[in-house]
């Protein structure tokens, strides 16, 4: 089994992912969260760097890869599950590398742009601004998926759950937009786009008002559903370009 340099992995994926150009959150702080052996033969991906993720990958994966890592709640003491993950990280020799938007954000393996595809939208552009950046795509829906039911029951298939509705679109989409995990925020984006429907993965209450007052329907898939394709991506990758063994760990985190 091949072992690659920690260092020259990480490289490659601040570079393919365009982490130091992406502009992000305070508390995600992409690229290498927790350093780890100087080689890999293994690894993982997964969307959280929950305990329970990181448990499951303890002695057995020289790297985890995340879209959300640590230190979402900024500088907080180390004590309770925060000390946890880290003694599990280093006891269990795994390095950490995190990456949010950017991965959001990819044109090749983000999550956005794979759940777009999967709907078979056509004619993508970007959709999503976020610090002058956009993290999210938007596009024209097929004729077989042209009827909002239709539309909604072909994103349950991809993600394989059921869909909440935020109604006030047309019955007849043309048009959609993917902004995965809480993307409800670019509704007003969506409205002035001319937009029928906005996917995305979780929503607040007065986005219900919104949908219904802008006429955009919003769906919801789930914050973790939608985001599970560019870390799996990423793993597919890494398994190419270095020949290292990964796999996906799949943990799903209530809504």
């Amino acid at each position: 089994m091949p072992a690659v340099p920690l260092a020259e992995i990480v490289r490659f994926l601040d570079d393919y992912l365009d982490a130091a150009g992406t502009p992000d959150y305070p508390g995600a702080l992409n690229g290498l969260q927790v350093a780890g052996p100087e080689a890999v033969t293994r690894f993982a991906v997964a969307v959280d760097a929950s305990e329970a993720v990181i448990e499951a990958v303890s002695g057995s994966a020289d790297l985890l890869i995340v879209h959300h890592g640590l230190f979402w709640g900024g500088l907080r003491p180390l004590t309770g599950p925060r000390f946890r993950r880290i003694r599990a990280l280093i006891e269990g020799g795994t390095a950490l590398y995190s990456s949010h938007l950017p991965l959001d954000r990819h044109p090749e393996a983000g999550n956005a742009v794979i759940l777009a595809r999967r709907l078979r939208l056509a004619d993508l552009e970007p959709f999503g601004d976020y610090q002058g950046i956009h993290v999210g795509w938007k596009g024209t829906v097929r004729r077989a998926e042209k009827a909002l039911g239709d539309f909604r029951a072909k994103l349950a298939e991809v993600l394989g759950r059921e869909v909440a509705t935020l109604p006030g679109g047309p019955a007849v989409v043309r048009s959609a937009a993917v902004v995965t995990g809480a993307g409800a925020s670019t509704l007003e984006e969506a409205a002035e786009a001319g937009v029928d429907v906005l996917v995305t993965g979780e929503a607040q209450h007065h986005h219900a008002i919104d949908a219904a007052e802008l006429g955009v329907t919003v769906l919801l898939g789930g914050h973790y559903e939608t985001e599970t394709f560019g870390v799996a991506r990423i793993a597919e990758i890494l398994t190419d370009r270095f020949g290292i063994e990964g796999r996906f760990v799949d943990s799903p985190a209530g809504q």
